[in-house]
């Protein structure tokens, strides 16, 4: 993304073997030990569990074994079995379900076996649906155990808990090699596939697949358009518009200015969009001033980086539109409980969060990073005569530029409904990304090799590699294991039920988006908070609670480059170390986290929740 003087950190290092050792040595001895009997009951309940629990379906509604039933049999069946996975146990919910719900699921469906199905659910009183369905989870859970299996059974429970294993040994070795910067990090994100294939959690036919997904094609397009914002000079008119009005240019300021532009916009616009958009601007201020001040000055970079990543981060829970997280714990508060939480409710209770946390963020980046050139004056006044030297008006390659991002951050924002809605497809914001970057090269802004040499391609290896990391940590169970071990560990301390409860689950969330996406972090910790919640305070206002401060501790992903997109955009500029995310991150995920914590002891608890007792 920077130019070729300035190579982002480490990548042209070569291995230190030893510091290399200590990650890769603890990996092999934990896949070495015999695994653990925690870990082989979660192998048995992914492996095992789901034909049990259809097999107890089947005879209890149909009275045969379930080879025997007919395809719309099959279908509810399987269909109950997704909704104890997701710990709703609601005949109204059950109904509720479409093609689109089966197909999210990997459910094969058709509007007459839908139809079919709920014909026959509604003559099951719904209290015995209920009842049923939450005896399927007691055996899946509970009752069924390793000891019971036959012994071919055994096999297959014994490698999913080896797979279980095997996940959180790839945990342990990416953390330390973040940690340690043993190894360049692209080539991290390689090992997880490789790992993963050597044991047999994926196959050669999918391991490569596994790294692509909408959020690595968005990560690559917006990088693509980051170098038409540069070459054109938008990134120039875009600094102008925000910084070229204020009478005070102190870095604090330039900072400030940056988060409350940012965090807002977070709500209801893609933080990855943010990111890329204000990536070239960071780059444009710090290399104006280095290039004023005849010398460089890292904590600068730094400083103007991580700022754009924090800011990104701070919004995008405090309304439904702002992620995709916000309306998983949406739908399972629904799913589980049946309390729907509106949009304006939403708002309401999550938006007041960002005025505490703004300053607390601006404070702690300001305080972490100290760069030596403090005033922006001179920069921003270079940047406005160069742009008077261009004439003062827009050139035409700006407003192609300008008007190509502003098509990209219209379908951005209506893909999933207006577009979805026109043409029938779902074409993700990463394919709209790629689009753009394809009609920059149309339009004659840039060429391939602008993309080849501006575009950090070690970057878009780097995420592509934290998906795979989330997909196995999901397929396997280990993020399920992670967040039911610490949930464990916590419930003899009082952390499940009460303050307790909300504290355990929204630091358990927080640890997991440091290594995983926010929306599988959420679709890994929400059941089991949500089902804790319902367990120690049913019908209370802890349920809401609980999905609310789920979604908002899934932000909370302030330590790691692959935590979220804007980590990893921003670490295309070069500027960055990793550990440079943990100098402001440790601190800030603690600082939040407490706000997070107080927002839900003090205002959540006056405003209360309609038709629910308090906690």
């Amino acid at each position: 993304m920077s130019d070729d003087s300035k190579k982002a950190t480490g990548y042209d290092k070569f291995i230190n073997w030893k510091t290399f050792i200590i990650p890769l040595g603890l990996m092999i001895v934990l896949l070495f030990i015999p695994t653990p009997k925690s870990m082989l009951d979660v192998g048995v309940e992914y492996s095992i569990g789901p034909q049990y629990v259809q097999e107890l379906f089947s005879k209890e509604l149909f009275s045969s074994p379930a080879e025997e039933l007919s395809q719309w049999q099959i279908l509810m069946i399987r269909m109950m079995e997704t909704s104890i996975n997701k710990s709703s146990f609601s005949q109204k919910n059950f109904l509720a379900r479409d093609e689109k719900w089966c197909e999210k699921n990997n459910i094969v469906s058709s509007k007459k076996h839908l139809a079919q199905v709920k014909e026959f659910t509604k003559k099951i009183p719904p209290e015995k649906f209920q009842e049923l369905l939450k005896r399927g989870q007691a055996l899946k859970i509970d009752e069924l155990n390793y000891e019971q299996l036959s012994n071919s059974e055994k096999k297959t429970a014994a490698k999913a808990g080896f797979h279980v294993k095997a996940s959180v040994a790839i945990v342990l070795f990416v953390v330390l090699c973040f940690l340690t910067e043993a190894m360049p990090l692209p080539m991290v994100a390689f090992c997880i596939g490789v790992i993963a294939l050597i044991t047999g959690i994926v196959d050669r036919h999918s391991v490569a697949s596994l790294y692509w997904s909408d959020a690595t094609w968005f990560i690559m397009g917006s990088l693509m358009f980051a170098t038409a914002f540069v070459k054109t000079g938008l990134d120039r008119r875009l600094a102008m518009m925000m910084f070229g009005r204020l009478k005070n240019t102190d870095i604090k300021r330039i900072t400030l200015v940056i988060i409350l532009i940012i965090a807002p916009l977070t709500m209801f616009m893609s933080d990855h969009a943010l990111a890329a958009m204000f990536l070239p601007i960071g780059i444009l201020l710090y290399s104006t001033s280095t290039a004023m001040a005849g010398r460089d000055d890292p904590e600068l970079g730094k400083i103007l980086m991580i700022t754009i990543a924090m800011a990104c981060n701070l919004g995008g829970s405090l309304a439904p539109s702002g992620a995709a997280r916000n309306i998983i714990m949406m739908g399972y508060a629904e799913d589980m409980f049946g309390i729907s939480i509106g949009f304006g409710q939403w708002i309401l209770y999550c938006a007041p969060y960002l005025l505490l946390v703004v300053p607390i963020t601006w404070f702690v980046i300001n305080w972490q990073f100290k760069p030596t050139i403090k005033d922006m004056a001179e920069p921003i006044s270079i940047v406005k005569e160069e742009i008077v030297r261009s004439g003062g008006k827009w050139t035409r390659q700006q407003i192609i530029s300008l008007i190509i991002f502003l098509a990209m951050l219209f379908c951005w924002i209506t893909e999933k409904n207006l577009i979805l809605n026109l043409t029938g497809i779902r074409f993700g914001i990463g394919v709209f990304a790629v689009m753009g970057a394809i009609a920059y090269v149309f339009a004659g802004i840039v060429n391939w090799r602008d993309y080849q040499t501006r575009v950090d391609w070690g970057v878009v290896w780097l995420y592509a590699g934290a998906i795979i990391f989330g997909k196995v940590l999901v397929k396997t169970g280990g993020a399920y294991w992670l967040a039911r071990s610490v949930l464990e560990l916590t419930g003899p301390l009082g952390l499940d039920q009460g303050v307790g409860l909300l504290l355990s689950g929204n630091a358990i969330t927080a640890f997991m988006t440091q290594l995983m996406a926010d929306g599988p972090a959420c679709a890994a910790v929400g059941p089991v908070t949500l089902a804790m919640a319902g367990i120690a305070h049913p019908g209370s206002t802890m349920i809401p609670f609980v999905a609310m401060s789920t979604a908002m501790a899934s932000s909370l992903a302030y330590c790691l480059v692959i935590g979220t997109p804007p980590n990893a955009i921003v670490y295309a500029s070069g500027y960055l170390e990793p550990k440079d995310f943990l100098r402001a991150g440790v601190i800030l995920l603690f600082t939040n986290l407490g706000v997070l914590m107080l927002l839900s002891c003090t205002y959540w608890r006056w405003m209360g929740w309609t038709d629910l007792v308090p906690f």
